[in-house]
């Protein structure tokens, strides 16, 4: 099978984590007898330094001709710290999502029982935690009206919602749901919103249709709670666009790292693929960055092609190196791996390579042959 994929590094370490992406898909594409295209593209500070726009015309063009994007991260101090700056790579970002009419981010939020240590909570509450978060990311609060008055006595940001806009990311949700645990969760603040209101009509409306699922109801006060004390509770959260902002944020913590944690953005026919931590400027560069949530993000896309077999040896892979101690400087600060270590070891995974007996010297100085 022939895929042309997207491929956007980002800044700071963007480049590093996805250019481990890119050897893992082709290696999956050496193991399995598919080909993958991949054309480079720009989008962020990068973008900004060479052509003076955070999203180009050509990115945007070159996404649309393609199968799906894999995308690294975006942010620059030199942007961060210029509050005059009229032009930032954020914008390039929520410019693609908006091109690319990217309406659901998903991010799958797992908690690795070697790695429970990590986390703020204690282990028993970190037990079976294995659920995903459905945000609507075109609508909400983030794409209302907004207004501020000249005189900078206040500010106004509307927050809007048509039902089409709600469908659409639900029946995606309990198609997951189904997939899963069959538990559905709707968060809102339907008590006080009427957005949140008509959230809650539209699916109560639609979990007619899909009478194999749960479907139960939190307000997002409620649901911020428990996801720290119960967050075992969940299989499919879904919810709109500043409530999944703020909750899958607080539920990176149940795993330890944000470096272990995916997420795809879904539009109508194209996807993009992203870790969700940031492109955390200071470690770009000295190859110790965690791959393992941009691999696990390549995986998504595989899921996306249906390739669901080579998905799930990415998945393997990853479980591999995590249960084995071959983690990076996030993870364990003194003995660590390097970035491209951690692409070595999941590269040789997925074409075989690695045997029963482990020689850690070998891995130690950057050597993936494993003997």
């Amino acid at each position: 099978m022939h895929k042309t994929i997207t491929v956007i590094y980002g800044d700071g370490i963007g480049p590093e984590v996805t250019e481990q992406s890119v050897r893992v898909l082709s290696a999956i594409a050496e193991t399995y007898g598919h080909e993958f295209t991949y054309q480079r593209a720009l989008l962020g500070a990068e973008a900004i330094d060479a052509t003076g726009t955070a999203l180009p015309q050509e990115t945007i063009d070159m996404a649309l001709d393609s199968d799906a994007v894999l995308f690294g991260a975006v942010g620059h101090p030199k942007y961060d710290n210029d509050p005059h700056a009229k032009v930032r790579p954020e914008q390039g970002i929520l410019g693609i999502r908006k091109a690319l009419q990217l309406f659901a981010n998903v991010r799958p939020v797992k908690a690795y029982p070697n790695l429970s240590h990590l986390s703020p909570l204690k282990a028993r509450y970190l037990e079976n935690v294995d659920f995903v978060i459905y945000r609507e990311l075109t609508g909400g609060i983030y794409f209302g009206e907004k207004e501020t008055d000249p005189d900078g006595k206040w500010a106004k940001d509307t927050c809007s919602y048509t039902a089409e806009e709600i469908e659409r990311i639900t029946h995606l949700a309990y198609q997951a749901a189904i997939q899963r645990r069959g538990k559905l969760t709707l968060v809102d603040k339907a008590n006080v919103l009427d957005s949140s209101r008509l959230w809650r009509k539209v699916v109560q409306s639609i979990a007619i249709q899909y009478p194999e699922v749960k479907t139960d109801f939190l307000f997002v006060d409620n649901a911020a709670m428990q996801l720290i004390t119960n967050p075992a509770q969940f299989d499919v959260i879904l919810t709109e666009n500043m409530f999944g902002d703020i909750l899958s944020d607080e539920s990176s913590v149940l795993c330890g790292s944000l470096g272990l944690l995916p997420s795809a953005s879904i539009g109508n026919k194209l996807a993009l693929f992203e870790p969700i931590h940031g492109s955390y400027p200071q470690a770009a560069g000295q190859d110790i960055a965690n791959p393992i949530a941009s691999l696990l993000s390549a995986a998504m896309m595989l899921d996306f092609f249906e390739m669901n077999n080579e998905a799930d040896l990415i998945r393997a892979a990853v479980n591999w190196t995590l249960t084995n101690g071959f983690v990076t400087k996030d993870i364990d600060p003194v003995n660590f791996y390097f970035t491209s270590t951690i692409g070595d070891l999941i590269s040789d995974f997925v074409t075989g390579k690695i045997p029963g007996g482990v020689n850690l010297s070998n891995i130690e100085y950057r050597k993936s042959t494993i003997i």
